[in-house]
C-alpha cells in the first residue's frame, strides 16, 4: 500500500513511518522541516512544506492509497492560540479534502482524547460517565481540543462527500522511554496532575501499531475510535481516583484495579488491536 504520513518528523509520525515500512508499505513522508535521518531512511519519498498550502497538500496525496494525517501542534501551548487552532484545522482541511477529492480510499486522522474537551479545560470538568465512550459530549474550552474536535468533523465530512473510509484515532498521552518515565514520575508524585487526562496513556510504539492496523481493517464511513493502554498511569486504584477527583461522575461499569476509565471496545473489535507495552514492567519504559 502507498501511504502518505504527514507530520513525519514528530515523535508519533516518525514511529508510524518506521512501523509502516516494517509492515511492507511504501511511505511518502511529509513535514515542514527536514526529517531526522532515521525516519528518512524508512521512506520512499519525502515532501517538505506546509500543508496549509493547497497545492502542496494536493501534490502530497497524489497517487496514494491511504493517508495518515499526524501533523499538528500537539497542545494549546505549543504556539499562540490562534496559530494552534488555524494550523491544526486548516492543515486537516487541506490534506483530508485533497485526499477525498483525489480518490484516496483510506484516511487515518490522528485525533486525540483532547477532542472530548476534558484534558486542557481550565474549569476542571468531570466526565459525565465512565468508562468514557466515543459518544461522550464535547465539553471543551481550549483551542487544541477544539481543533481536534473540528478535525474529526472534517474527516466525517470528507467521508460523506467522497466516500473514503476515514478513521479518527483518539489517543491519550503518548510516550516511551524517558518521556514516559518523566510523565509517570509526575503522576506518581501527585495523581491529581493527570485528573483531566483520566490517567490514560499509550506507548508510542503501540500507537504506531494501531495506525498500521487501521489501514487494512474492513471499515466504512467515518468512525472515531479510542485507543489507550488498558491500565492507568497511576499507582492508586481507579475507583479511588474517581472518588477523589471526579465524585460527580456516573459509574456505568466496574473499573477494578488499575483499569483505564475509557471504553476500549471499539479498538479491540474494529481494529483487532491490543497494546503490548506496559510501564508496569521494566520493558515498558525502555
Amino acid at each position: 500500500m502507498r501511504v502518505l504520513v504527514t507530520g513525519a518528523g514528530g515523535s508519533l509520525g516518525g514511529e508510524v513511518v518506521t512501523q509502516l515500512a516494517a509492515d511492507g508499505h511504501r511511505v511518502r513522508a511529509q513535514d515542514r522541516v527536514a526529517l531526522p535521518e532515521k525516519v528518512a531512511a524508512d521512506t520512499d519519498e519525502i515532501v517538505t512544506g506546509d500543508l496549509r498550502d493547497a497545492e502542496l497538500a494536493a501534490r502530497a496525496v497524489l497517487g496514494m492509497d491511504a493517508v495518515v494525517h499526524a501533523a499538528a501542534f500537539p497542545s494549546p501551548t505549543a504556539a499562540a492560540e490562534d496559530e494552534v487552532f488555524t494550523n491544526n484545522v486548516e492543515s486537516a482541511y487541506r490534506v483530508l479534502t485533497a485526499a477525498g477529492r483525489g480518490g484516496v480510499g483510506r484516511i487515518v486522522n490522528v485525533s486525540s482524547l483532547s477532542a472530548l474537551g476534558l484534558a486542557w479545560a481550565r474549569g476542571e470538568p468531570s466526565p459525565e460517565w465512565v468508562p468514557v465512550t466515543e459518544d461522550h459530549p464535547y465539553v471543551g474550552e481550549d483551542v487544541y481540543g477544539l481543533s481536534k474536535y473540528v478535525g474529526e468533523l472534517i474527516a466525517a465530512t470528507v467521508s460523506r462527500r467522497w466516500g473514503a473510509t476515514a478513521v479518527s484515532l483518539r489517543f491519550p498521552f503518548l510516550g516511551t522511554g524517558e518521556r514516559l518515565r518523566y510523565h509517570l514520575s509526575r503522576v506518581h508524585a501527585d495523581p491529581g496532575f493527570d485528573r483531566a487526562g483520566l490517567w490514560g496513556w499509550l506507548d508510542t510504539r503501540d500507537a504506531a501499531r494501531a495506525v498500521s492496523s487501521t489501514l487494512t481493517r474492513p471499515l466504512a464511513g467515518h468512525v472515531s475510535i479510542t485507543v489507550t493502554a488498558p491500565d492507568t498511569t497511576a499507582l492508586v486504584p481507579t475507583a479511588e481516583l474517581l472518588r477523589r477527583y471526579h465524585p460527580s461522575t456516573r459509574i456505568d461499569a466496574p473499573l477494578p484495579g488499575f483499569d483505564v476509565p475509557y471504553a476500549t471496545r471499539r479498538g479491540r473489535e474494529l481494529l483487532d488491536f491490543t497494546p503490548v507495552h506496559t510501564w508496569r514492567t521494566t520493558e515498558g519504559t525502555s
